[in-house]
């Protein structure tokens, strides 16, 4: 009973207190916000392209409770910018039901309380500085003598832009992909807009959105320095009889001014290491006379998809893979020649080459990182298995590594999968190459597959010695256990069009030439 007494008691005391309290009183705001920037940079976004959002902190460090009368954009209803301010998002003027995000009027702040400012853009190119692409505004709080500004900068770049037609019953073209449709696009060599899409320049970006086809008897040749983003589940398809050339050249800057990139078309930094923004360049069946020379593929799905080419060797040279969710090379009984690959940082597998084929790696690194206890950095098979669980095997023609690095953070970084059938070939080497092997449970001690392991041919578990594999730096230093270990095999430049030195015949082994790393 004295329980229920004491429980009406405070009930009845917090009644009292609240029919006591009197509304907060706001005075007119006096111009002393403070802000947690002066100005707003929006990293570079590509014409109509939306932004991430932003963030500024407006204060009110007073000890009084304030309504600003006004936070608008200066532009107003004309800006290309974006805001919420707490949560609100302001005047609806054009009467959709949903705030503008432009204009805000009579916003409270209580006294040593702080507020968010959420800011994006939609812009186009032809609304930016001609001379600087950028678009600027301003954030106005207050009206008169009390006014107090936030600037906005961002920089528009403008690009191609290459996606699929809408044609006028509604429906939005599609391109075959087995026995589906995928949304996606035959790329036009006498496109009204682009010109010849057949040829992607440096001239400006190319966006894609869905997958851009290459159908039988054209080619795709990407130039040097060309800049390729690819929107997400989006990429390239290199249909039967169809051909890719991608011809970059050896950068004398930072800038990689000759270096063909392929990425994401998210450009802030938040972005620029994140996996699986986009989908796949996929060398279908039956494509030919493929080349690729200084590209480097960041943040996708599977870097390079390459199923059964038409029975000529592809060429992969210098060429960097980074970043992605799956797998950087995924190779199915196909046939591949690669010099100076690194390849980084894959959900499963760096390299893959399944199902058999035709391959040989000279001066290539393959590391991965991924934090995973499964990834691996090279695999190699020639089977799969069918609905039956019956082994489908092909003949491995060859799997030939020489001087390269096959490295990462798991214990074992190789793995060689026979199928049973004894009649199809199963042919590989790995000369001068350095390999994580640590066969600390013995399980492969007693297979022959990896009898090599242990032979000179081999560095087994030596630290390469990489300059820092987070960030995709795999250049080794001067005290590398791989340096001087491997063969001259003629390929004069690394990856970087840095001189390879020979010392007695002998040349560091990977993608790079080994360097003094900075203190």
């Amino acid at each position: 009973m004295r329980t229920i007494f004491y429980i009406l008691f405070f009930i009845g005391i917090s009644i009292s207190l609240t029919s006591c309290r009197e509304d907060f009183v706001f005075e007119a705001s006096t111009g002393d916000l403070t802000f947690s920037r002066d100005t707003v940079y929006l990293d570079t976004v590509f014409t109509n392209i939306g932004s991430s959002t932003y963030t500024l902190k407006v204060y009110n460090k007073s000890n009084t409770d304030i309504k600003i009368p006004k936070i608008q954009l200066e532009k107003g209803l004309q800006s290309k910018y974006r805001m919420t301010v707490d949560g609100m998002t302001g005047e609806d003027n054009d009467n959709s039901g949903v705030g503008d995000g432009q204009i805000f009027n009579d916003v409270e702040l209580l006294a040593k309380d702080s507020m968010y400012v959420f800011i994006e853009v939609t812009a186009d190119v032809a609304t930016a500085n001609p001379t600087d692409f950028l678009y600027t505004d301003q954030i106005l709080f207050d009206i008169g003598a009390n006014q107090q500004k936030v600037e906005l900068v961002t920089l528009i770049q403008d690009a191609y832009f290459l996606y699929p037609k809408r044609f006028s019953d509604g429906t939005t073209e599609t391109i075959p992909i087995g026995d589906e449709n995928a949304y996606g696009f035959y790329l036009d060599d006498n496109d009204p807009v682009n010109g010849n899409e057949y040829v992607w320049g440096n001239d400006k970006p190319y966006v894609i959105y869905g997958y851009g086809a290459v159908p039988s008897g054209k080619t795709l040749t990407v130039q040097a320095g060309a800049r390729v983003h690819f929107h997400a589940d989006s990429g390239l398809i290199i249909g039967s009889g169809g051909s890719l050339k991608v011809l970059g050249g050896i950068s004398s800057t930072e800038a990689l001014e000759n270096e063909v990139i392929f990425e994401g078309d998210r450009l802030e930094p938040d972005f620029s290491d994140i996996p699986g923004q986009w989908g796949t360049i996929w060398l279908t069946d039956g494509s030919t006379d493929n080349e690729i020379d200084h590209l480097t593929i960041k943040n996708a799905i599977i870097g390079l998809l390459i199923d059964h080419n038409d029975g000529n060797y592809m060429t992969i040279k210098n060429t960097q893979i980074y970043n992605a969710t799956n797998m950087g090379i995924y190779a199915k009984t196909a046939k591949i020649r690669g010099e100076n690959i690194v390849i980084n940082y894959a959900g499963q597998y760096a390299l893959a080459c399944t199902l058999g084929g035709s391959y040989e790696f000279k001066q290539c690194t393959f590391n991965n990182n991924w934090s995973s206890s499964k990834q691996l950095a090279v695999l190699v098979d020639n089977y799969y298995k069918d609905n039956s669980n019956q082994q489908v095997t092909f003949d491995l023609e060859q799997a030939d590594f020489k001087n390269c690095i096959i490295f990462g953070s798991n214990q074992v970084e190789l793995i060689l999968d026979k199928g049973t059938d004894t009649s199809k070939q199963f042919n590989y080497s790995f000369n001068k190459c350095q390999i994580r092997f640590n066969n600390s449970n013995n399980q492969f001690t007693n297979d022959p597959l990896y009898a090599f392991i242990n032979t000179a041919e081999i560095i087994k578990n030596q630290n390469p010695d990489f300059l820092d594999v987070y960030t995709n730096k795999l250049m080794i230093g001067d005290h590398s256990d791989v340096k001087d270990f491997g063969d001259d095999l003629g390929i004069n430049l690394d990856v970087t069009g840095a001189t390879r030195i020979v010392t007695s015949g002998k040349v560091d082994i990977g993608a790079y030439q080994h360097i003094v790393f900075p203190n």
